[in-house]
């Protein structure tokens, strides 16, 4: 069953209409281009540009074009196409990191589009589910369920990557990020799918135009804001740890540079030189990103000890590095690691990177794709990384009990804390020089910023080259360094909320149960409406 449009008026009264109908009626390749286009308009809600209002146009063309196909299959497609102009959009920055060693150039056209070629399959299965349905209100219900669910798949199938969930446009209010701490990422991606998708229902059925009709899209956005406008402890004043003063060190290496045996001392010095700064309040703690500094910090005792003059007594420098088995072990292991090293030079603590980057730090299928296709991981040498366990809360005399979460590992909402030994913050170590110049830090930068809001902990973070900054337990932005800049961040340690949030207590099952909820309701409340 297709949705009922009405004839095309001359006057502004029926302006929405006319468009869905002609959105509905294209077929072949225009149909294609609309779609793609559609998905990189809602691309340009998220970070960077956070141009909102543009997703109040992509869904309301998505569920037209749904409207006009004649099945799911169909309807699957249409799906698939916004899917691609959406992560193709907001995926680019890919292609960074596949110029830092020119030999992985020729990987660019298929990383750029065969990713989100694969990555748009979940939004092709969301408009096949919407088109189960009949047109208007169900319809637009299913796509919205149907999204989060989708999602929801994406961040755990074939080891995840939940980047750029759609409900990472409301970073762009602090207000509106409170609602992260019940709902989740998700749930706001839920009110933002079905809020916007509306905004469909002024183009259908054919009663004269009526402001009314965007009602319910109104309301549903405005839920957005509640919790924000009503959570208490939002309004109150922020605390901190006392005796506790952190320096964030951003060298701002670029990656072309960062591993070159020739400036390996060069590197060291900077990052010496900027820790050991004059402040108007001495820092107690230093913390340097992933992969600092371009030696195994764990085997290399006489740069270990350069590095340790300039951490403060009785402090620690917490900071990433590679780290290696020992000589003569077999086999020969590398991880991506964590270490935290006392002022005599002794590591205290280490912690091994648990959730690695596919291609980055390992090849998957590497029998296949290493040996008969010779790919190889991005980053240098030809040994896979070795994964440690995670998460993990990390226990020092000097500090609060932390999270340590590197790279990326802070964009999976239901991993980033244990969550039988609750921590007391969150600490980020990454290297986003691999991104360049592009929209993928500010987007990684946001969705550390709904960690914090979702487990109700302030999140420090550590970028080679940007985005720094020191994130209050309500995802807001106390100080930050900005992208290519190098330069400190000294900063007190907020604390953590007074109540655990509803989010850290039960996750995304609440929306992911109130979704399938809401999809077996409307699958049976469109076959009633056939047999009616």
């Amino acid at each position: 069953m297709t949705a009922s449009f009405p004839e095309q008026s001359q006057d502004v009264s029926g302006l929405i209409p006319g468009w869905a109908q002609k959105i509905s009626g294209l077929e072949g390749w225009a149909r294609r281009a609309v779609a793609a286009c559609a998905g990189i308009i809602a691309t340009a809600a998220l970070p960077p540009i956070y141009a909102l209002p543009l997703v109040l146009i992509a869904f309301p063309c998505l569920i037209w074009l749904i409207d006009g196909t004649q099945n799911w299959r169909r309807a699957f497609w249409v799906g698939w196409w916004f899917g691609l102009g959406h992560f193709a959009a907001g995926l680019y920055w890919i292609a960074h990191s596949l110029v830092v060693d020119l030999r992985f150039a020729w990987l660019i056209p298929f990383a750029v589009l065969c990713i989100p070629a694969v990555i748009g399959v979940y939004v092709g299965v969301a408009t096949a589910l919407a088109r189960l349905v009949p047109g208007g209100i169900l319809r637009i219900v299913v796509l919205a369920v149907s999204w989060v669910l989708m999602e929801w798949l994406r961040g755990q199938l074939f080891t995840g990557f939940p980047w750029n969930p759609i409900g990472l446009v409301w970073a762009v209010s602090d207000v509106a990020m409170q609602s992260a701490s019940y709902i989740g990422v998700s749930g706001l991606g839920l009110l933002t799918v079905l809020g916007a998708a509306l905004f469909a229902l002024p183009g259908y059925d054919g009663a004269a135009f009526q402001w009314r009709r965007f009602l319910p899209a109104a309301v549903c956005i405005s839920i957005v804001f509640l919790p924000g406008l009503l959570r208490s402890e939002y309004r109150e004043p922020l605390a901190y740890h006392p005796n506790i003063q952190l320096r964030v060190v951003q060298p701002n290496i670029p990656q072309k540079l960062k591993w070159l045996r020739s400036r390996k001392d060069q590197h060291l010095a900077t990052y010496l030189a900027l820790s050991g700064q004059p402040a108007s309040r001495a820092p107690t703690h230093l913390i340097w990103p992933e992969t600092a500094v371009p030696f195994v910090l764990s085997r290399d005792g006489l740069r270990r000890q350069k590095v340790a003059a300039v951490i403060p007594k009785k402090g620690l420098l917490l900071t990433g590095s590679i780290r290696t088995s020992a000589s003569g072990v077999k086999p020969f292991q590398l991880w991506n690691s964590f270490h935290a090293l006392s002022a005599s030079g002794a590591i205290e603590l280490t912690h091994d990177k648990f959730h690695l980057v596919p291609f980055g730090e390992y090849v998957p299928f590497g029998v296949l794709l290493r040996e008969h296709l010779g790919l190889k991981k991005i980053t240098a040498g030809r040994t896979d990384f070795s994964a440690g366990p995670g998460p993990r809360t990390l226990k020092l005399p000097s500090l609060p009990s932390f999270s340590p979460l590197i790279c990326y590992e802070v964009i999976f909402a239901d991993n980033v804390v244990d969550a039988g030994n609750r921590p007391k913050w969150l600490l980020n170590v990454t290297n986003d020089a691999w991104f360049g110049t592009s929209s993928g830090p500010h987007q990684h930068f946001a969705m550390a910023r709904f960690r914090a809001v979702e487990q109700g902990l302030p999140l420090v973070r550590a970028a080679n080259t940007g985005i720094s900054g020191v994130i209050d337990p309500f995802g807001r932005v106390i100080k930050r360094l900005s992208l290519n800049t190098q330069g400190v961040i000294d900063s007190p340690l907020p604390t953590p909320t007074k109540s655990v949030t509803f989010y850290s207590k039960f996750g995304d099952w609440p929306i992911l149960g109130l979704s399938i909820l809401l999809f077996v309701a409307s699958i049976l409340a469109g076959k009633w409406s056939r047999l009616l």
